[in-house]
This record gives structure tokens, C-alpha cells and sequence, in this order.
């Protein structure tokens, strides 16, 4: 891979052709650079609808396969992270179709702790409470129909526009519009008297 392509590669949303003939070809340094551009991000919004560290991990490493499997299918000039977040979501719906039943476990939500460190100069009560909110947040994510919760994840967490979160969830602008806004509600609705207003 040339340092041009390389460069192409970590700073552009889109894949020009010379690199996704790189990464069609199978070259592992396109691929290493793209897995570790990425990588971090589809896990975060894997985690967010999961609500497990170890299944999303599970879900990220299925995601950059199948994005592994299926790149000869990637357009030029089309943009890059709504190809993955699609892959990710088709993947996190299928894990879900598989298993005997459609809700998640808040007992699988409780194994991992915490979505950030704590910062140094807080109080040891701030960051109880701060970590607590986080939890209630997580747990009330959790109760989102998965359509909201995505839409959510993806435009508060992952700050994708609303033409990108269309494209993952392939769907009209409006709807991703109105999933966005009716998963705000459902989300305010899950957290009332759950979390304190300071």
C-alpha cells in the first residue's frame, strides 16, 4: 500500500478506487488501518445496543468479517460508516433472530461496568453518582424498541446526520427523523423519577 492510500484511508468517509482495490485485493495493511480506524466505533455502538461488553465484541469482530467477505460489493465514493454500521445492525438483529428469545437480559447488561473512567479531580460520591446515571441510562436504552434504540445510539452516542442513520437503518430520512425523536421520548418516558436533575 502506498502512503498516498494509506493516507486516503485514515482521513476520508468515503473509499477511492485505488484503495478499495487495495483492501478488495485482500492487502492486510488496508485492512489493519481500516479495522483500527474503525474499530472502536462499531464496537461503542455494538456495546450500546447490547449492553455487553463480550457479546458486542463478539458482534464488532462478525461485523469486520462479513465487511471482509463482502467489500467486492462496495461502491467508489460510497460513504464508508454507513456500510458498517448497516453490517453491524444486520448482524446484532441476526444474533437476536437466532436466539429463542427477542428481549435482552438486564442480567447480561449488569456483567460489564461502566461505558467511561472516571475523572480524576471528582469527588468519590460525583463519580458513584456519575456512574450511576450512566447505568440507569444504559438500562433504559435497553427497554428501547431496537429500531429506537439504534436510531438513539447512532445519533447521540455516534453522531451520525440523519441521512447516514436513513442509510444504516435503510429507511426515508423522515423515518430515521421520527425514530430519533420518538426514541428520545421513549427513553425520557423509561427515565422518569430514575434519574436525579441536579
Amino acid at each position: 500500500m502506498t502512503p498516498e492510500m494509506n493516507a486516503s484511508l485514515l482521513s476520508q468517509t468515503t473509499l477511492e478506487k485505488p484503495v478499495l482495490d487495495s483492501l478488495c485485493m485482500g492487502d492486510q495493511a488496508s485492512w489493519e488501518i481500516l479495522i483500527g480506524k474503525h474499530q472502536d466505533r462499531m464496537l461503542n455502538y455494538l456495546y450500546h445496543l447490547e449492553g455487553n461488553y463480550d457479546d458486542a465484541l463478539d458482534l464488532c469482530q462478525e461485523t469486520f468479517f462479513r465487511a471482509w467477505k463482502g467489500i467486492k460489493t462496495f461502491k467508489v465514493g460510497e460513504a464508508l460508516l454507513p456500510w458498517l454500521y448497516t453490517i453491524a445492525r444486520n448482524v446484532q438483529i441476526e444474533k437476536h433472530r437466532r436466539k429463542s428469545h427477542g428481549q435482552f437480559s438486564l442480567d447480561e447488561a449488569f456483567e460489564d461496568h461502566g461505558f467511561e473512567p472516571a475523572i480524576a479531580s471528582e469527588s468519590p460520591q460525583r463519580n458513584a453518582e456519575s456512574a450511576q446515571s450512566v447505568e440507569r441510562v444504559r438500562e433504559a436504552l435497553l427497554t428501547l424498541p431496537e429500531e429506537y434504540r439504534s436510531a438513539v445510539v447512532l445519533r447521540f452516542m455516534n453522531d451520525l446526520s440523519y441521512d447516514e442513520i436513513a442509510s444504516v437503518q435503510r429507511v426515508a430520512v423522515g423515518t430515521a427523523k421520527s425514530r430519533v425523536f420518538r426514541g428520545k421520548e421513549l427513553l425520557e418516558k423509561a427515565l422518569t423519577g430514575k434519574v436525579l436533575v441536579e
